[in-house]
């Protein structure tokens, strides 16, 4: 067991090409809201519908994809993903399904980066 004591926040830190853009598509297709720029260090932080959850967008030369993936739980996966592909969100491939347990789909924001809709079948 660890000595680590934990404040209940959560930051998610993304290498963008551009912050003010992704904070944009994250405000326009998720829903996050800006809590601050901090343009001396190319940094700006957003707010995401998840209380103590907050997403990070650091401007990088250059970008790679990959590592982690963020999961948002979501209680109707069709209708979130069918709202995120009217807006142009780009999906990789057809929901996975695991019979019992979760419904998955995989999506990406303007640079690369992997998120996931998850519906869970307990709920």
């Amino acid at each position: 067991m660890t000595n680590i004591s934990y404040d209940g926040n959560l930051t998610l830190s993304f290498a963008v090409k551009d912050r003010n853009v992704s904070a944009d598509w994250y405000a326009k297709h998720l829903g996050f809201t800006r809590l601050f720029d901090a343009a001396e260090i190319g940094w700006t932080e957003m707010q995401t519908p998840i209380p103590g959850v907050t997403a990070g967008f650091a401007d990088a030369m250059d970008v790679k994809s990959g590592g982690c993936v963020p999961v948002l739980g979501v209680p109707d996966l069709e209708a979130a993903r069918a709202a995120l592909e009217a807006e142009g969100v780009r999906f990789d491939g057809q929901n996975i399904v695991h019979e019992g347990m979760v419904k998955l789909a995989t999506f990406f924001d303007p640079d690369g980066n992997a998120w996931m809709l998850a519906q869970s079948f307990d709920q």
